[in-house]
């Protein structure tokens, strides 16, 4: 059985907000797309259908089919109310990591605001301080 792949638009929308971070690298995942800096990976794009992949659909309370983004936050994820309710859930794999069901009418500047936020928590603070200095 083919692994489900999320939508190529979702990964094009993704890809114009990661790639244009400093030292990003775009790579295909265990399943889905991701994106890393330095080896660390600040966001992942998953397709949950049928109950695959588990550890995904477990997390987002959900068998599919639903594209889900995780990302990573600069403190343990729990502190921030938000990130306990739709669209968001908590996967328990990191304290500091998020995900987010995500589909064409998602909230892509916060998606984007997000994942520069994520990018910035992994990166050396050289590349986290040149992507503040470029975003005022």
């Amino acid at each position: 059985m083919a692994q489900p792949q999320p939508p190529q638009f979702l990964v094009d929308k993704l890809r114009l907000i990661c790639l244009d971070l400093p030292e990003c690298i775009e790579e295909q995942a265990w399943t889905g797309t991701r994106w890393t800096v330095r080896t660390k990976n600040f966001a992942h794009i998953v397709m949950i259908d049928s109950g695959w992949p588990p550890a995904y659909a477990e997390a987002a309370g959900s068998a599919g089919p639903l594209c889900v983004l995780t990302f990573r936050t600069p403190r343990p994820a729990a502190e921030t109310p938000r990130f306990g309710r739709a669209p968001f859930f908590l996967p328990r794999w990191w304290p500091d990591i998020v995900g987010m069901t995500v589909d064409e009418h998602s909230d892509w500047d916060l998606i984007e605001d997000l994942l520069v936020a994520s990018y910035c928590a992994l990166a050396p603070k050289r590349l986290a301080a040149q992507v503040a200095a470029l975003r005022g």
